[in-house]
């Protein structure tokens, strides 16, 4: 991991960040679904933020908001002291920030060749003067991810998923982008395959000094590439700290059940160690429970939990959590 330089400004600032969809529930009737539900937190430069939860928690709504692929429904993101808010703002941000799909296989075009697929990011800005500095660009950043040359003229299908996801990479690199979000970059790459691309990512974060968000629902996976981890639970976060604070204190029930299900190398750690298991299924987000969203599921719940939404609040330095019982737990 890269080393981070402490600054006050971070290079990505999230404040209070809602992501709401409008869903028909029935004839002439819709509701919102809340996907992100008052999010803030902050990212600085160097720095990879882990985020982690179930499926359907919102992280990839995180994400893709934060890029404006959706229109934030309220609260700002704030990039390099810039706040996002005008077309010309997005412009500026696409730039500077981009993102690396989950699916090898469906976030590549098809009938574009490897070349033109990387190219499209400098095609669109406008990112070289001759074709002859566009192809030069291409099989560098082919080089930078461990692709030959000879696989410019070829097409996506003729690749294995791990070397898909290469080509993801150098496309997100084209624009020499200072943040990348990474969605789940490894979840649908063979174990085998996982653990270069990760390395691969931890490499290009020290030669080019990047910034990441990086998605995933393995916790083991974002220990090793992050710095800090935050954990979202429908649509809201529960708790953030350093990834060692985190992985070895949890505080809050949620964290501590995720990590009591990471598995331990050890056989006498392993059966010394307690499995929390959750009781019932994650709610929907269209009928999310009245204040703390995870309290139909926790153990510790009390009448004060559904009067009021807990406040994400700091109760150590740099340890983040959302629970109205944190003191007594």
């Amino acid at each position: 991991m890269s080393k981070i330089l402490e600054q006050e400004n971070p290079l990505v600032d999230i404040r209070n960040l809602k992501q709401y969809f409008s869903i028909n529930v029935g004839p002439f009737q819709r509701k919102p679904l809340k996907a992100v539900d008052d999010v803030s937190f902050s990212i600085r430069r160097g720095e990879t933020l882990g985020l982690v939860g179930e499926s359907g928690c919102g992280k990839t709504t995180v994400g893709r908001t934060i890029l404006h692929l959706y229109k934030p429904t309220a609260g700002e993101v704030v990039f390099d002291g810039r706040p996002i808010e005008t077309p010309a703002d997005i412009r500026y941000l696409r730039k500077k920030a981009t993102m690396v799909f989950q699916d090898p296989y469906s976030s590549l075009n098809p009938r574009m060749t490897v070349s033109d697929i990387i190219g499209e990011p400098l095609d669109i800005h406008k990112a070289y003067a001759n074709k002859a500095e566009r192809q030069e660009q291409i099989l560098e950043l082919m080089d930078r991810v461990g692709l030959n040359s000879e696989h410019a003229a070829r097409y996506a299908h003729e690749f294995s998923g791990g070397q898909r996801q290469r080509i993801g990479i150098a496309r997100a690199l084209a624009l020499h982008p200072e943040f990348i979000v990474c969605d789940e970059p490894v979840s649908a790459l063979d174990v085998s395959i996982q653990a270069q691309v990760i390395n691969m990512f931890v490499e290009l974060q020290q030669q080019l000094g990047l910034t990441y968000l990086f998605i995933a629902h393995d916790i083991l996976v974002v220990r090793h590439i992050s710095n800090r981890i935050a954990v979202m639970y429908l649509g809201k976060m529960v708790e953030l700290a350093d990834s060692k604070e985190i992985y070895e204190h949890p505080l809050h029930p949620y964290t501590r059940s995720l990590m009591s299900a990471v598995p331990q190398p050890d056989p006498k750690v392993a059966r010394a160690s307690h499995r929390i298991v959750l009781s019932g299924d994650i709610p929907s987000p269209l009928n999310a429970p009245s204040g703390c969203p995870f309290r139909t599921r926790c153990a510790y719940a009390r009448e004060c939990c559904a009067e009021s939404v807990p406040e994400f609040q700091e109760v150590e330095k740099g340890h983040f959590v959302a629970c109205h019982r944190i003191k007594e737990l």
